[in-house]
């Protein structure tokens, strides 16, 4: 069961990376406006998201990728936070709201594997 879910994890971040590139603007704009040059930051989030989700299939790589989804996960918080202040279209604000602490659970969870 566990490499179930080390396997599910790996297949949300390659996925999740996926879809900074096929609905770009989606994430473009939770981008706080004091960060430079958004569309470059959403493809390098991107990347990560599946360089470290396919590091996560393999036992020598799935350490550092744990680290450097946590370390992720940490960067993109104040993204969270700009869309929960900001809101998001079609999307609660408690929703938005719960997101939050979700972060700290996906933390946890990649954890588990470092």
């Amino acid at each position: 069961m566990e490499l179930f879910f080390l396997y599910l994890m790996g297949c949300i971040y390659v996925f999740a990376g996926f879809m900074h590139f096929v609905k770009p603007r989606m994430y473009i704009r939770i981008i706080p406006p004091y960060l430079p040059n958004p569309k470059f930051l959403n493809a390098l989030a991107g990347a990560i998201e599946i360089i470290l989700g396919l590091g996560l299939f393999f036992e020598s790589t799935r350490s550092i990728s744990a680290i450097g989804i946590i370390l992720l996960l940490l960067a993109v918080f104040p993204a969270n936070i700009y869309m929960y202040q900001k809101g998001a279209k079609g999307i609660p604000k408690w929703a938005l709201l719960l997101r939050l602490p979700l972060q700290f659970v996906l933390i946890a969870w990649a954890y588990m594997y470092v």
